[in-house]
């Protein structure tokens, strides 16, 4: 039986509105457990984003508000937890990685400088060290010419390359949990491919657990084992990704299978929206 390496439990976000409050999340439950992927899927608006942002509370206070529930990691609470302990541990036990690199990334200080200074925050090698461990970074996400690299800025970089290099960034303390925020979706179908890949490859080497965020179910099904389908602030199904694709029961979820282009002709054929009640 898998470790259980993050339990979320009746997590409830809102933010205020000048008319009323409005619940974002709504009492969601889950285990991530060590080793895997656990794909969090839903429409733009549902709640992930938000869900995610909330483990290492960085939901803006105000106007957003984490209600109630439990973040349990490492058999602490992270939603008690003071801010210089939430500080040491943002990047250090649990990393993330944001749909678009470019405004994530620093763009006066060279790619190198940026993966030095997370390096030199949370450890305690020394400068000469965290570079050549920045070099050795860039190597583990396939980026090609490293030391070149470390001497380039964001805006010189493809943004596969950016997206590589939050990924560095991100592995550079060896965080027990990786959360992937729609990691995939300001890139090219070629250059997504081969982020999901380095991915798995990641996963398999490390036994790090990722949370990957997507509202795309190619990405679900070609990367995680697991997956959570989120509608309105909640979890309306979950399971593992092959009990989900072949047999959908929430209506929700039926409907995005049924979203997926196909080239079956017969399911090309003009058809009413399906309801969700």
């Amino acid at each position: 039986m898998r470790t259980t390496e993050l339990l979320v439990k009746n997590l409830k976000v809102s933010f205020a509105t000048p008319k009323k409050e409005l619940m974002a999340v709504r009492g969601i439950s889950y285990q991530l457990h060590q080793g895997e992927i656990l794909a969090l899927v839903g429409e733009s608006g549902c709640g992930k984003t938000v869900s995610a942002l909330s483990i290492l509370r960085l939901i803006q206070e105000p106007p957003g508000k984490i209600v109630s529930g439990e973040i349990i990691f490492g058999g602490k609470d992270l939603l008690t937890l003071k801010k210089k302990e939430l500080q040491d541990l943002r990047g250090k036990d649990i990393a993330m990685i944001f749909q678009d690199p470019m405004t994530s990334l620093n763009p006066v200080l060279t790619i190198g400088e940026q993966i030095v200074e997370t390096i030199l925050r949370h450890t305690v090698l020394s400068r000469k060290e965290a570079k050549e461990k920045s070099f050795r970074l860039l190597e583990q996400v396939e980026i090609s010419s490293p030391k070149q690299k470390l001497s380039q800025y964001p805006h010189q970089l493809s943004g596969g390359m950016r997206q590589r290099v939050m990924i560095a960034i991100a592995l550079s303390c060896s965080p027990h949990i990786l959360i992937a925020d729609e990691p995939t979706t300001a890139l090219d179908v070629l250059i997504q491919a081969q982020i999901l890949s380095l991915l798995k490859k990641i996963k398999n080497e490390t036994q790090m657990s990722i949370l990957l965020i997507t509202h795309d179910l190619g990405v679900v099904a070609e990367v995680a084992e697991r997956v959570m389908v989120m509608y309105a602030g909640e979890i309306v199904e979950s399971g593992s990704v092959s009990d989900i694709f072949r047999s959908p029961r929430h209506p929700y979820t039926i409907g995005l299978m049924e979203s997926i282009p196909t080239l079956d002709s017969t399911l090309q054929k003009k058809s009413k929206l399906r309801e969700i009640s």
